[in-house]
Order: C-alpha cells, then sequence, then structure tokens
C-alpha cells in the first residue's frame, strides 16, 4: 500500500510541470466596461450613453508594467456584437490574438471594441441626433478614455482603426476624416461602400409594417437594416415614434431619404478625403468573392487609390461574409498592423 502511495505522489510530482506548462501563462485578458459618451447623450432613440466596451489586454500586459501599447479599434458589425467569448458565437477574438501573439506573428497591443448596437442594430458609425453621434464617441471621447485609463502610446501613429461589415465601413468613414487621431485602417469585408438601395416590393412592405419600436425585434435583417440607415443618415426629429424622414412613399423608396444615404456611402465622397488619406501609414482591405457586392465595391476603391497613387494592400480571397474572417484577422490584420504602428 505504502508502494503505490508513493508511486502515485512520485506521478504527480513528475506531471505537475506539464499540467502547469499546458495551463500557458501566455494569454491575454479581456475586460468590459462602460464608458460614457456626451455625443451619445440624448439620442431619440434612446440608445444608452455609457455603451458597454471590450478591451483586450496582450499576454505582457500585467507583468510589464512600465511598458505601453498600440491600440487597434475593431468595430464589430451590424447586430454583431458577441466578438469577446462572453457567449458562444461564430468568432472568438481573444483566441485568436492569443494565438497570434504568442506565436510571435505580431507585436503585442491592445485592441478596443464598443458596443455600437442601438435600438435598430447598428449606429453605422454616423453622427444622427437620433441614433446618436457615433462618429464623434469614436474618434473623440473613447480614444480620450482608453488612452486615460490604459497604457496605450498616446499617439495617431500608434493606434490603428478596423472593422468587420458595417464596422469596415466605420472604418473608412472615420478613418478617412480622422487621420489625426488613427494613422492605420483595415476594412473587413465593408459594407455600404457605394449606392445601391434597390428593393423589390415585398421588401418595402415589410418596412412599411413596421409601425412601432417593439416590431423591430419582430423585423428580418434586412428591414432593420433599412430603419438603421435612415436612423444614422436620414434623421428627422419632427417624425416619431423612428425619427427619420419616411423610408417608404407611395410604395417606393422615398427619393429624398435614398439621396441622403447614399450620399453617406464612402465611394460617392472619397475624391473628397484624398489628402487625409495620403497621410494614411497603412491602408489594407480584403473581401470574399463569393460576398456581393461587397468584393466588387471594394474592387473599385482598390481603382480608386491606384488612380491616386496612395499605396494600400487589396485581396478578393476565396470565402463568404464571415467564414474566413478569424483566418484574415489572424494571417493579415494584425500583421498589417504590428507592421504599421509606432511602438515607441
Amino acid at each position: 500500500m505504502k508502494r503505490k502511495r508513493l508511486t502515485a505522489f512520485l506521478l504527480v510530482i513528475l506531471l505537475a510541470p506539464v499540467f502547469a506548462f499546458g495551463q500557458s501563462p501566455l494569454k491575454g485578458s479581456v475586460e468590459r466596461v462602460k464608458v460614457h459618451g456626451k455625443s451619445l447623450e440624448g439620442n431619440l432613440e434612446g440608445n444608452p450613453a455609457d455603451p458597454d466596451v471590450s478591451i483586450y489586454l496582450p499576454p505582457s500586459y500585467k507583468k510589464e508594467s512600465k511598458r505601453r501599447y498600440p491600440v487597434v479599434y475593431l468595430l464589430h458589425g451590424f447586430t454583431d456584437t458577441q466578438w469577446y467569448g462572453f457567449v458562444k458565437h461564430w468568432i472568438n477574438l481573444p483566441v485568436i490574438v492569443d494565438k497570434v501573439f504568442t506565436s510571435g506573428q505580431a507585436q503585442e497591443m491592445i485592441i478596443v471594441t464598443p458596443n455600437a448596437l442601438t435600438r435598430t442594430g447598428g449606429s453605422y458609425y454616423s453622427n444622427s441626433i437620433t441614433a446618436g453621434n457615433w462618429e464623434d464617441f469614436v474618434s473623440k471621447e473613447l480614444v480620450a478614455y482608453i488612452d486615460q485609463h490604459y497604457r496605450t502610446i498616446a499617439k495617431a501613429a500608434s493606434r490603428g482603426l478596423a472593422g468587420h461589415s458595417m464596422g469596415g465601413y466605420g472604418t473608412i468613414r472615420i478613418g478617412e476624416r480622422h487621420p489625426e487621431v488613427f494613422s492605420s485602417i483595415y476594412l473587413l469585408s465593408p459594407c455600404c461602400l457605394a449606392p445601391g438601395n434597390a428593393r423589390s416590393a415585398e421588401a418595402l412592405a415589410k418596412i412599411e409594417a413596421v409601425k412601432t419600436p417593439e416590431d423591430i425585434a419582430k423585423a428580418d435583417f434586412m428591414t432593420k437594416a433599412a430603419l438603421a440607415y435612415a436612423a444614422a443618415w436620414s434623421p428627422n426629429p419632427l417624425r416619431p415614434p423612428f425619427y427619420t424622414d419616411a423610408i417608404v412613399e407611395n410604395g417606393k423608396l422615398n427619393p429624398v431619404a435614398e439621396i441622403k444615404w447614399n450620399a453617406n456611402m464612402p465611394l460617392t465622397s472619397i475624391d473628397q478625403y484624398i489628402t487625409n488619406l495620403k497621410q494614411m501609414k497603412g491602408i489594407g482591405f480584403d473581401a470574399g468573392d463569393r460576398d456581393q457586392p461587397i468584393a466588387s465595391n471594394i474592387k473599385i476603391l482598390h481603382q480608386v487609390l491606384d488612380n491616386y497613387k496612395i499605396e494600400h494592400s487589396y485581396e478578393e480571397y476565396q470565402g463568404d461574409h464571415i467564414n474566413k474572417i478569424g483566418e484574415r484577422i489572424e494571417t493579415k490584420m494584425l500583421p498589417f498592423f504590428s507592421k504599421n504602428l509606432a511602438t515607441k
């Protein structure tokens, strides 16, 4: 009996280092905080002025107490807020980032994602009296908060902006307007780059069927997207309960609303921001070949930047809207920022 106990004891001693090694300390941590946005106060939809913000801190952050880090602000897509592993989702960002940093594929950085979910499903990171001034919140208040509360390298050369789908749209929108805040941008399958609001009679009928804010939860994805377009780009403080211009008039898309929506598509206005884009240290974007019309639109963006001789990276890969995003973050986006963001 004593011999068996001694053997078991020796096995525990021998295996302990293996278990300790398996529980790798080389992992980052995630914090979730609320950040107050004065720019979000009083929005007519009643969206919170203190949105949740998820923050990934790299593996060395808590050990190297004097070290400062570059920051990537990563914007989520329409209705798609669950990237940080709090619930099961199609992507678990911390797992991907841990793999990249612990393998040495990229320098460590802080990653910050605000929850931009609104009553209609998404803010499109735009300024609107109806949904809130999200462009101001991201580019000013959120950056100021992170610089004040975390060990960042508080300068544009060390700040990147990225996003997927609606977040990719927000990245080009905010990035081209604020090169004094963000020096590098990366767009993952960015939506809404070009005009194209054609909707069938059935789709327009579904929009008209939404009569109250409570009806929004029962609406399908594309109906919610149209309502969110209106809240972001054609707000109207005199038209409760949605506080937007009418989306449908006489069975057709309201031409006034459509003009306003089209004016907010980046490929419509990009020529006015060329000087700002030329200041960027890095510009990158990609999309899957089965993700239309997004893949076609980023090709146009590529051609525009080529015409102006603005250096950038562009790729159309084999994939759809979400099936390769984790892989793209690992192999393209994080190495891109590792190359372009200053570490001092």
